[in-house]
């Protein structure tokens, strides 16, 4: 399913759009804003776990396109997300073991498009993505995707570390990229796999780190100390991909 619309403006459409069960990525709201039709969207937010960033009226005139935002702006997926269950099932339905992508701290939309378009040619069953401090399926990761996304599932979850815990226990086991991890061709990285991928400027946050069975680097020679996010994961990817056919 794909939404038509991109970004919601006014209460009454942004409201409806909670309530038709529209995928709303992040909720902006004017600072100091009280009143009973706010709040009444506030609650519909709050049900569903939607990010809100209570922002000045200058930010809101900004991203307005139809001047008539009356203190309320919602950015609303592109793209219906899918449940983690359903990247397990595929996998299950095509007779090969889990292979997800899971990314932290990403917040370019090129990176996710291009990561996304990278999951579906390396045969990865699905992308994971956390709520916070990340994009969500905007126009722009979609046409960042070369069209891949309209064939690999995107999950959105509340926590990262906790559905790496709930996927352990499913059988996966995960290697998450670092600069100061193992070379990735001295790894056994076949079997039931999730891949985890951190932003260039942060890498996975310590707490997802972690949890990771694995810590793999990718050999470098040149004179610069990393690699851009989505090369990263394309070069990790395709190593799993060669073991796999091993």
């Amino acid at each position: 399913m794909r939404y038509e619309e991109m970004t919601i403006e006014g209460r009454n459409a942004v409201l409806e759009a909670f309530r038709s069960g529209k995928t709303i990525d992040k909720l902006y709201v004017l600072k100091g804003c009280q009143d009973g039709p706010v709040n009444t969207i506030l609650r519909e937010a709050r049900k569903r776990d939607t990010i809100v960033s209570f922002v000045a009226k200058e930010r809101l005139d900004q991203m307005s396109e139809t001047g008539k935002h009356q203190g309320v702006i919602a950015s609303a997926a592109a793209y219906a997300y899918a449940e983690v269950e359903d990247i397990l099932k595929i996998a299950e339905e095509k007779g090969e073991a889990p292979f997800l992508i899971l990314l932290d701290n990403i917040e370019d939309p090129h990176n996710l498009g291009a990561i996304i378009r990278t999951a579906n040619l390396a045969g990865a069953h699905g992308v994971i993505i956390p709520k916070r401090r990340a994009v969500g399926l905007t126009a722009t990761v979609a046409r960042a995707s070369a069209g891949a996304i309209n064939y690999t599932p995107v999950a959105k979850v509340t926590n990262l570390g906790a559905t790496i815990d709930e996927l352990k226990k499913k059988g996966l086991w995960f290697v998450c990229a670092d600069m100061d991890g193992t070379t990735m061709y001295d790894l056994d990285l076949k079997g039931p796999i999730g891949l985890v991928i951190g932003s260039e400027g942060e890498g996975v946050s310590r707490l997802v780190r972690e949890k990771c069975d694995l810590i793999a680097s990718v050999p470098m020679k040149g004179d610069i100390d990393s690699l851009n996010a989505s090369v990263a994961a394309g070069v990790l990817a395709y190593e799993i991909v060669r073991q796999r056919y091993r």
